[in-house]
Parts: C-alpha cells; sequence; structure tokens
C-alpha cells in the first residue's frame, strides 16, 4: 500500500498544531497517513531541530501514526524513550547505531515497529544480512540534515535493489525514501520499488496540503512496482 509521510520539518513550527491538522483528513479527502518527525542533534548531521518534548507533542494533538526519524548520535541509547512515546515507528541510522538488532527487538519490545536508515553513500549490504529483523527500510534520496533538498537520482539503482532483496527474501519490510520528493520523482521512486514517501515542502509549501498529498499518492500509485497495493 502506497503511504505518504509528510515531514514536519517544513511545516511553521509556530503554528504546529494547525501545521498538523493541514495533513489530516476526513471521509472527504483523505489524508496524511503518517507524520515524519526529523529528529537532529547537530552532531550526527550538521543541524537541530526537536527532540522528545515535540515528538510528544504531535502524539498528543495529532491522531495520525508518528514516524520518528532518529539523525542522531548514540542511537541505541534515546531511540526506546520514542517507543515509549508513542511512536508507531522510530527510525535510526545503522551509521549511528552500535548494535541495531538488539535495539530493534527493544523497539518491538516497546511496542513500536522498528526501521533503519542509511544515508546515500551508505551501502545496502550494511544492513541486508539482518533486514529481517526491521519493518522499514528508509534510504536517504538527499544528504541528511535540511529539508528542500533535490532528489539524488543515483539512488534509484538502491531503491531497486532494495526492493529485489525484500522481494527475494520473501520479507515483510517497506521501503521508505526521503528527500526531494515532488510529484515527479515520487514516480521513478515507485517504479524502483519504493512504497512509503515522505514529503516536507511538496505538502508543506503547497497552498493545498491534502490535495497535494492526493496528487503525490496517486503519482505513487500509478507508478507502483508492483501490485501491492
Amino acid at each position: 500500500m502506497t503511504a505518504i509521510h509528510p515531514s514536519i520539518l517544513n511545516c511553521d513550527i509556530a503554528h504546529l498544531a494547525d501545521e498538523l491538522d493541514r495533513v489530516t483528513g476526513d471521509v472527504g479527502a483523505p489524508g496524511a497517513d503518517g507524520l515524519h518527525v526529523d529528529v537532529m542533534d547537530n552532531h550526527f548531521v550538521p543541524n537541530l531541530s526537536w527532540g522528545l518534548p515535540v515528538v510528544e507533542a504531535v502524539l498528543a494533538h495529532s491522531s495520525l501514526p508518528v514516524d520518528a526519524h532518529l539523525m542522531i548520535r548514540d542511537a541505541d541509547r534515546w531511540a526506546p524513550a520514542y517507543a515509549e512515546a508513542g511512536c508507531q515507528i522510530v527510525t535510526p541510522h545503522a551509521e549511528a547505531t552500535t548494535a541495531p538488532v538488539r535495539l530493534a527487538r527493544e523497539l518491538h519490545r516497546l511496542g513500536a515497529g522498528a526501521g533503519i536508515a542509511l544515508r546515500p553513500a551508505t551501502p545496502l549490504e550494511a544492513v541486508a544480512d539482518v533486514l529481517g529483523e526491521f519493518d522499514l527500510l528508509l534510504l536517504m534520496t538527499v544528504e541528511p540534515g535540511f529539508g528542500g533538498q533535490s532528489f539524488i537520482e543515483s539512488m534509484l539503482p538502491k531503491i531497486r535493489r532494495a526492493r529485489e532483496l525484500v522481494g527475494a527474501r520473501g520479507l515483510d519490510l517497506r521501503v521508505q525514501v526521503d528527500g526531494g520528493i515532488t510529484a515527479h520523482t515520487i514516480e521513478r521512486a515507485a517504479e524502483a520499488g519504493a512504497d512509503v514517501f515522505v514529503a516536507g515542502s511538496a505538502v508543506y509549501r503547497a497552498d493545498d496540503a491534502l490535495a497535494a498529498i492526493c496528487e503525490l499518492r496517486e503519482a505513487a500509485s500509478s507508478h507502483r512496482h508492483d501490485a501491492r497495493g
């Protein structure tokens, strides 16, 4: 199933509650499938966003599932708190995780899904042998740390290899892409095999966020890799 997760990194944080409402649909206008919250510590990436208190505020206000993307050092230590807070899925970076399997199992024990993220230059092989422990593989299609960047076209073969690996092993694993997702680039990412799409600027800079989400979903669904949904 195609899923659109708007990134609140691109919203007007001074009006956070209203910005969350902008992407929450109703019966007549389907909205986001989840909210993507980028947590940055100014160490793993050269930017500082927000941490657990803002995530807790998002969880308290919105009924949408929260997808926490942890761009932080020492993820083994900090990730469990996001599961305890109520995030549906918690995704640390493989590059910042010492014991990814142990962490995935701890996140599952706490009731959250476990994701694992890769920077553009990190090969898929870095996590290929442990993918069965995870629910989601996040492939960055920009360098992590800042919103509004352009999609890196050379990531398409990596997305394709990931989908082939998931299919060959019969894994129940979603492939998420994050960075530079627009109505144009989402088509190619979907063709390559991604099925969860993080969109920031394409949603929050649109006059009608719900219409933008619908357009993205339709573009991805019509170009999806196979008939998964």
